[in-house]
């Protein structure tokens, strides 16, 4: 089981990887907020499309990684 879990850890924390560096560029909005570009402060877009899905991609397996990484942890306390 310990074995089985670590897999899952390593090809989770890899498809984890893969989704955040698929994630489109924030460039733009990192810079307006160090130039302080108060122009669009409220001016909150909803993601739509593939950013939207890679978005709850990325929040899926974050969330998946973290609950075998405990199950792991008490497993391997235990």
């Amino acid at each position: 089981m310990e074995k089985l879990l670590t897999i899952a850890l390593i090809v989770v924390g890899f498809l984890l990887i893969m989704t955040v560096m698929m994630q489109p560029s924030k460039q733009q909005d990192a810079l307006s907020a160090l130039s302080g570009g108060a122009g669009d402060l409220f001016a909150e877009r909803k993601s739509r499309g593939f950013e939207a899905v890679m978005r709850r991609t990325t929040a899926v397996l974050g969330a998946l990684w973290f609950v075998i990484g405990f199950a792991l942890m008490y497993i391997s306390a235990h």
